[in-house]
């Protein structure tokens, strides 16, 4: 398996909704490589999108954490029900060193494809519900900087421009990633 780069602030496909997977044939090679990636950077979710892909498509991974029994890999994903909210500090392996305090429901029930392409339907709570949201944000176009106030925004204005100017150099030399077929 192969560690891949993470796309960070900047780069315009961390604002692109992402494309549908159709095709699940030879998946696997990529869900390894984004999971060998995730532990890599200690993260505990990682969207396509961070790491270049157009695809609705993201992995998660709190066995040590939340409880869950195994890593989860998420297909074409559709929140359909949510409940109660809380506010936690949240990071991003497409922010690095920032934090910031985001209201997400504390609840959700998801629809969504395995990698064998078959739909199933959960509910999650807690830190697994977070997650997931916040890497259904990463497929969807939104960035955890787009749930916060104005003011947040100001404060990390420095941070964000680093990020960004860094960036933007890293897209000239980004590996194209035409190995994933899908």
């Amino acid at each position: 398996m192969a560690v891949l780069d993470i796309v960070h602030f900047g780069d315009p496909i961390l604002k692109k909704k992402c494309n549908p997977v159709k095709r699940f044939d030879g998946i696997d090679r990529l869900l390894g490589d984004m999971f060998d990636t995730m532990y890599e950077e200690d993260g505990l979710g990682l969207a396509a999108n961070q790491v270049g892909l157009d695809l609705h498509l993201f992995i998660l991974d709190l066995s040590d954490i939340d409880g869950v029994e195994n890593p989860l890999v998420i297909i074409n994903g559709e929140i359909t029900a949510s409940e109660g909210e809380s506010s936690y500090n949240e990071g991003c392996l497409s922010f690095p060193g920032i934090r910031l305090d985001i209201n997400r429901p504390e609840v959700i029930t998801l629809r969504y494809q395995n990698p064998n392409g078959n739909w199933e339907t959960e509910t999650f709570s807690d830190l697994t519900a977070r997650v997931i949201q916040h890497e259904m944000d990463h497929v969807n176009g939104i960035m955890m900087i787009d749930r916060v106030s104005t003011l947040d925004k100001i404060k990390i204005r420095s941070e964000l421009k680093n990020l960004e100017i860094q960036s933007n150099e890293k897209q000239k030399t980004r590996p194209t990633l035409d190995g994933y077929n899908f």
